[in-house]
């Protein structure tokens, strides 16, 4: 055999190798993130059974989401801080087997306050996610392959909502809520082994100027430094207080407002969330590595033409008349892959602007404001909803009518949100270019050291 031939079969097995780890990667990964969204929305699947168990009030029942957010806000710097600095894979099978235990123990709850602080524990182990497989997909794909890798990752949001409705919903009518939380832990225990086998790249492999090593000052600092990062984490504080107000209670507006039964709601947004969402995340990773090879600040127009699309969507949604459930849903998808195209888009920029030893804080950075955020405003839709419920009584609407109407009223700043992430998206697509720039000057400048 002639040596062209051997360098030829030699290169050709090399790349096949490659190819193999970076698919088994993603994959894992994918899995990760999908049980990651599957297990903090058991509880808005099975909320109505919840609340009619312990006689809860809207407000309580966000409170449950509430807990999550909060402890994954607060264990979530320093765990972003450890995804630039320590070994990633760790990081991540540790997260999804205590968050897969946290969710089994939750099944146990005896009353509200003890599950309150049940999921705590589960937001712990979820704030490990983002930041370490963030990091990780930076270092294994490339600036023109980013935006698809993490928009196949970033599909476990969608997959994962959409099957926690259909299952829990599914186990929670035949069975009881609880079951569903079990059934919920199991799957966390096998992808916790999984994570212990995925490559540590070093840090900064895949751009075109190396830098391995974890930049020196306040890496927090650093991030708040970059302009787009900031419209960014606005950004993100209006998109999730929407996701998570849809999370927490559309299943129990299909059942108030639209009288369906836990499966029947519960499967209405398992294919809404699955179908819309996995489209807009895919079509998002698709389009927006496309236009970033024209327009640096392509990804960013693009998610903002999404919002335009999706806000009305949203609205005439909302505008459905009772019962008028198949309307609802036919506005809802669209609404939903208008949303989804946003991880897609801003995911993949973070990882533009940010240089590779930043990523994990700046995800970090990222996930602690919007957190913070939507811990508030979440309470304070719980509560929009318990008052407009009072003021129906008030008029005269029975206790169950009450709920349906209160609930339907809170439900229209979802589409008002999405209208106010149009300007702010814009507005952080003007500073792309300059942040790109500055970050791969700083990479290029910065001294090459040894991987993990």
């Amino acid at each position: 055999m002639r040596f062209s031939q051997i360098a030829w079969a030699t290169t050709m097995g090399w790349a096949m190798q490659e190819r193999g780890r970076l698919v088994f990667t993603l994959l894992v990964l994918l899995g990760i993130n999908t049980m990651n969204f599957y297990d903090r929305q058991v509880l808005g699947a099975v909320g109505e059974p919840v609340r009619k168990e312990w006689d809860l009030s809207d407000r309580q029942l966000s409170a449950l989401t509430i807990a999550f957010i909060l402890l994954y806000a607060a264990v979530g710097l320093p765990l972003g801080h450890w995804a630039d600095v320590g070994r990633r894979r760790l990081i991540l099978a540790v997260g999804v087997l205590l968050w897969s235990a946290m969710t089994a123990l939750s099944g146990l709850a005896w009353d509200f306050a003890s599950l309150f602080v049940l999921r705590l524990g589960v937001g712990v182990g979820e704030a490990s996610c983002a930041p370490a497989a963030n990091s990780l997909l930076g270092d294994l794909f490339g600036p023109l392959q980013r935006g698809r890798a993490i928009a196949v990752f970033m599909l476990g949001l969608p997959l994962g909502l959409g099957l926690s409705y259909l299952v829990s919903g599914w186990i929670a009518h035949e069975v009881g809520w609880r079951a569903a939380l079990f059934v919920a832990a199991t799957p966390g225990l096998l992808l916790g082994g999984l994570a212990f086998c995925l490559p540590e790249p070093p840090r900064g492999a895949a751009e075109v100027h190396r830098s391995a090593g974890p930049s020196r000052g306040s890496a927090v600092l650093a991030v708040l430094r970059i302009p787009t990062m900031w419209w960014i984490i606005l950004s993100g504080a209006l998109l999730n207080l929407s996701m998570y107000a849809l999370g927490s209670f559309l299943t129990s507006l299909l059942m108030r407002y639209h009288g369906r039964n836990v499966a029947q709601a519960n499967t209405i947004i398992g294919l809404v969330y699955g179908l819309g969402g996995g489209l807009g995340m895919l079509a998002g990773g698709w389009l927006c590595d496309r236009v970033v090879r024209r327009r640096v600040s392509g990804r960013l127009e693009l998610a903002t033409l999404a919002m335009v699309v999706g806000a009305p969507c949203l609205w005439l949604a909302v505008e459905q008349p009772r019962g008028a459930y198949l309307a609802f849903a036919a506005w809802l998808l669209p609404g939903c892959l208008c949303l989804y195209f946003y991880y897609a888009a801003v995911y993949a920029t973070i990882q533009d602007v940010v240089p590779p030893g930043r990523r994990g804080t700046a995800m970090a950075v990222y996930f602690f404001v919007f957190y913070v955020v939507a811990a508030v405003g979440l309470d304070g839709f719980g509560w929009l909803s318990d008052t407009l419920a009072r003021r129906a009584a008030a008029a005269g609407a029975s206790a169950a009518e009450a709920r349906a109407l209160g609930l339907h009223g809170a439900m229209y700043v979802i589409p008002v949100l999405t209208a106010l992430l149009v300007p702010v998206l814009f507005a952080g697509s003007r500073m792309v270019r300059r942040d790109q720039q500055r970050a791969r000057l700083e990479q290029s400048a910065a001294k090459v050291e040894p991987g993990d």
